[in-house]
């Protein structure tokens, strides 16, 4: 079996990344800069004048324009969707700019030459925070192993880093701090820090690497193709306009359909039945949210608007968590990927102990919150 350079992965799943420009020199290029950085603080200066008008211009649009009548169900789900989808939508283009800057200093190469070498224990705390700190999802899973096992990481490690990087994904760690304020996004943060690092520990000392497929072992280090990042201060600014468009350009779909979801919630469901379903009192709410989790198939930020609604209408912190961590990290399409390089065993030993993990996270905050 052929295997596919980094680079082709992640193209086909990510979104491409665009090459640098050649770095221009001579007062050309200085003029350039000073007119890209005054377009750019006059765009930011306009952006955050409609952000902070964005309440009252979705309570006139739902009374004043549309008509909608005071109090109703519906004129409720209007409001919430023309509120949330534009406040989301800036946000995310804000995060996505800044990160995909602060992603050109963590390059696969880079991520793997910190973590050769490493002992489990420390190894898995190092590898989780690195997972937090780069852009890799769970389409990047194929390469990303076979590039962290052929440069020697234990496989424990690995894991350590393929669990925390799709779960505690950075955009939706800053949106929910944006929306949600620093405590949920602190648990968050926490608590995926925590089942990364105890389930990349676990399956450290399984001894399971005979499950890996052959394929995957039998390849050379060399064979494996990983892309560098971009070196001056311009080049990562590009990185960064090519990760608005990349990534909000892919998932501004999801994040639409995410937040009409939320406003049905918001507008829809009564408080009554989202606390019966989700609430802290039934023991059962849990495992039914990660049961319900599994199969969808979202990205990180287009489950931030949902979370919102859930929390919103009264539904428990630990089961809304619980929610978001299944259809982020324990997806029917991230298992479906990772079985191309796992054995069952593996894979089930993988899903096991991440969502063993995911219900002491859910039951632990109902308990205590």
């Amino acid at each position: 079996m052929s295997l596919k350079p980094i680079s082709e992965f992640s193209s086909s799943c990510c979104g491409a990344t665009a090459k640098p420009a050649a770095p221009t020199g001579g007062a050309a290029s200085r003029k350039i800069r000073l007119w890209e950085a005054t377009l750019f603080l006059v765009v930011l200066g306009a952006g955050w004048a409609v952000y902070r008008a964005l309440p009252q211009a979705a309570h006139a649009l739902t009374y004043d324009v549309f008509g909608l009548e005071a109090g109703s169900h519906f004129a409720a789900a209007v409001e919430f969707f023309l509120y949330d989808t534009p406040k989301v939508l800036m946000l995310l283009t804000v995060v996505v700019f800044a990160v995909g800057i602060l992603n050109t200093y963590f390059t696969a190469e880079r991520t793997r030459r910190i973590l050769a070498g490493r002992r489990e224990a420390v190894g898995n705390v190092l590898a989780a925070l690195l997972g937090v700190a780069t852009p890799f999802c769970s389409c990047s899973a194929i390469p990303l192993f076979i590039g962290f096992v052929t440069a020697g990481i234990p496989l424990g490690v690995t894991f350590s880093f393929l669990i925390a990087a799709p779960m505690v994904n950075e955009v939706a760690l800053l949106l929910l701090y944006g929306l949600l304020g620093w405590k949920i996004a602190l648990f968050y943060a926490g608590t995926g820090i925590a089942i990364a690092v105890f389930g990349g520990f676990v399956l450290g000392r399984l001894r399971l690497e005979r499950h890996i497929e052959a394929w995957v072992t039998a390849v050379r280090q060399n064979e494996v193709e990983v892309a560098t990042g971009p070196g001056s201060f311009r080049e990562r600014l590009q990185a960064g306009f090519e990760a608005v468009r990349s990534v909000v350009g892919r998932v501004w779909k999801w994040i639409v359909l995410g937040i009409a979801v939320g406003a049905f919630i918001h507008g829809y469901v009564p408080e009554a039945v989202l606390a019966a379903l989700m609430g802290k009192e039934a023991w059962w709410s849990v495992p039914l949210a990660v049961g319900i989790g599994i199969p969808m198939y979202s990205n990180a930020a287009g489950m931030v608007p949902i979370v919102q609604a859930l929390l919103g209408k009264g539904a428990a912190l630990g089961t809304v968590l619980s929610f978001m961590m299944s259809v982020i990290a324990l997806s029917l399409p991230e298992i479906l990927i990772l079985r191309r390089v796992l054995k069952p065993r593996l894979l089930g030993s993988f899903v096991g102990i991440v969502g063993l993990g995911i219900l002491a996270v859910g039951w632990i905050f109902n308990a205590l919150l």
